[in-house]
């Protein structure tokens, strides 16, 4: 339709829109020129006429100082609730800037470089905007966005108020985003929008490891907050602002799941935040907390800015913040204030940059995480990589499991240790100090297998489970330990029971397995040390009983442990 038909000006100097709403038949849509242009082929009447009252007598309704940057001057003001049922005439505007000189509110263009029928979301003071004309379907077409030029590789083209009655939304800050399941997630920021057109560049292509339905997949979950772990196997814990829990699913399931949490109109609640609000720690703060105790996650919010909490290395002592900014600017001095009452005293900032989905991008089978994000070490890969909240890059190592099958839940008793040839290796260790009844930890030195740093035990020896301790009186007791600590010349197994006395130099070796069957398998998992193979031995025995099952002759083996894990099955061969 024509400019004419669709806009008009009331005795009030109110410009409004007029024509048939966005997506129906004829709807109208003109750049800021054209507007400038209308209002002064008008006010070069003689008499104004109809619904468009400006004419020579009238003051001058617009300016132009580019044909993207346009005034509209005092005594004239674009009007956005018109009272009618047509849409907002700002709405029907695009290709630059409307500046209104009467109370300063200022639209911006906003020009969006992406692939057709994106569906664009504006994070704006905190929040997405609600109402996206923007993504209309245009009568006549099939895909969404409004005044876009697919043949340049403009999705959206429209304007965006910035300033309204004077006062600057934000600092006219704002972030672009799409998060469509199925598609890549991106997001694009203006830190202060210009007069004229503001790019917005997003990629919107289909994720090939984004192809199923993460809907029902509500046994993942998260302890969220500061998270000391070890995913590195190094025995000294990472910093993470997170700990998922992967449950049953595969890395790409997973994957799909942060994505679905997060996707456009989502409102499950992240860390205090709706989903397709949340986007990850965006500053690290570093400072001294002065009083309180602050909760994580909570909202922040200082002289010039808001934030949200997502960890904090100490709730009561804190020395760093990590939070996702919400308004305004991290602040680098003064006092950031949570919700609760805390107060931290800043002294510095750090930005971090932010992933698009928040976890980090997926190969397929594995995840390389973003800054901060962390997982339950059991749920991790050698194929993956994480970043903690230092920006240390870190690699799992590779957990590896050895399965011992065909055994019977009840009746069997598995053990396996060391290989020395074909027959178990008893002297793997010599114990450092001797032990009683009394003591709860068991330190070993070498034995038959050396201790050292680059040696395989320093990698492959559970951090719990059990070992053997040759007694004084010459049994070799089984000792139960939670716990491991590792120097270039000793293990420390930690959190033992039921030791034995005996004496410095007697024999101990870790019994991987070492159980009366509780199913029809029985596994250990720990990390291969790289090029290292383990040689195990395998036991089962079941003596039988009056009333169980039929005794087997003793099962013994040899398997390795390695790159893969390992598995060894029993062959029962009757003993009745």
């Amino acid at each position: 339709m024509a400019i004419a038909t669709d806009i008009a000006i009331d005795s009030s100097g109110n410009i409004y829109y007029k024509g048939a709403v966005h997506g129906a038949s004829g709807a109208g849509y003109y750049t800021v020129l054209e507007l400038h242009r209308f209002l002064q082929d008008l006010a070069d009447d003689a008499s104004a006429t109809g619904d468009d009252l400006i004419d020579i007598t009238s003051v001058t309704p617009s300016d132009r100082s580019t044909d993207n940057i346009i005034t509209v001057k005092s005594g004239y003001q674009l009007d956005d609730a018109n009272g009618s049922a047509t849409d907002a005439i700002s709405e029907h505007l695009y290709d630059g800037s409307i500046i209104q000189e009467g109370d300063g509110t200022i639209y911006d263009g906003m020009f969006v470089i992406a692939a057709e029928g994106m569906d664009l979301q504006i994070l704006q003071n905190g929040a997405i905007i609600t109402n996206d004309f923007w993504n209309t379907v245009p009568n006549g077409l099939s895909t969404k966005g409004l005044n876009r030029d697919s043949a340049n590789g403009v999705s959206h083209r429209f304007l965006l108020k910035v300033n309204n009655a004077g006062t600057e939304i934000d600092g006219r800050r704002l972030i672009g985003m799409t998060r469509e399941t199925g598609f890549t997630y991106s997001e694009f920021k203006i830190n202060g929008t210009s007069r004229g057109n503001n790019v917005l560049a997003l990629t919107y292509a289909a994720d090939i490891n984004d192809t199923t339905d993460a809907s029902g997949r509500t046994t993942i979950t998260n302890t969220e907050g500061y998270r000391s772990l070890d995913i590195s196997g190094d025995g000294t814990p990472e910093p993470y602002y997170s700990e998922w829990n992967m449950d049953t699913y595969t890395s790409k399931e997973f994957y799909e799941r942060m994505k679905y949490i997060t996707r456009r109109g989502e409102t499950t609640t992240i860390y205090g935040l709706q989903g397709q609000v949340f986007r990850g720690v965006t500053h690290e703060l570093a400072g001294t907390q002065s009083s309180g105790t602050f909760v994580e996650p909570e909202s922040l919010s200082w002289t010039g800015g808001t934030g949200q909490l997502l960890a904090i290395d100490s709730t009561t002592a804190g020395t760093k913040i990590w939070m996702q900014i919400l308004t305004g600017t991290a602040p680098t001095t003064g006092n950031v204030t949570g919700n609760g009452g805390a107060i931290f005293a800043v002294s510095g900032a750090t930005d971090r940059t932010v992933s698009s989905p928040f976890c980090g991008q997926s190969t397929g089978s594995a995840l390389i995480g973003a800054y901060g994000f962390g997982m339950e070490v059991a749920d991790t890969s050698a194929s993956d990589t994480f970043t903690d909240l230092t920006a240390t890059t870190v690699n799992p190592p590779n957990n590896v499991t050895f399965t011992v099958n065909g055994i019977v839940s009840g009746e069997d008793r598995v053990l396996v240790g060391p290989a020395n040839g074909s027959a178990l290796r008893t002297d793997q260790f010599d114990l450092n100090t001797a032990v009683t009844g009394a003591s709860t930890s068991v330190i070993v030195e070498t034995g038959s297998e050396t201790i050292g740093a680059s040696t395989p035990n320093q990698t492959d020896t559970p951090t719990s489970g059990t070992i053997r301790v040759k007694g004084d009186d010459g049994v070799y007791y089984r000792v139960p330990y939670t716990g491991l600590t590792k120097t270039s010349t000793t293990l420390t197994f930690t959190g033992c029971s039921n030791v034995p006395t005996a004496s410095i130099a007697n024999d101990v070796f870790i019994s991987y397995i070492d159980q009366v069957a509780a199913s029809t398998s029985a596994s250990f998992t720990t990390v291969f040390s790289t090029g290292n193979p383990r040689s195990l031995f395998i036991r089962v025995r079941d003596g039988g009983t009056a009333g169980d099952t039929v005794p087997i002759k003793t099962f013994e083996s040899t398997g390795t442990l390695g790159s893969a894990g390992g598995t060894s099955t029993a062959i029962r061969t009757s003993d009745a």
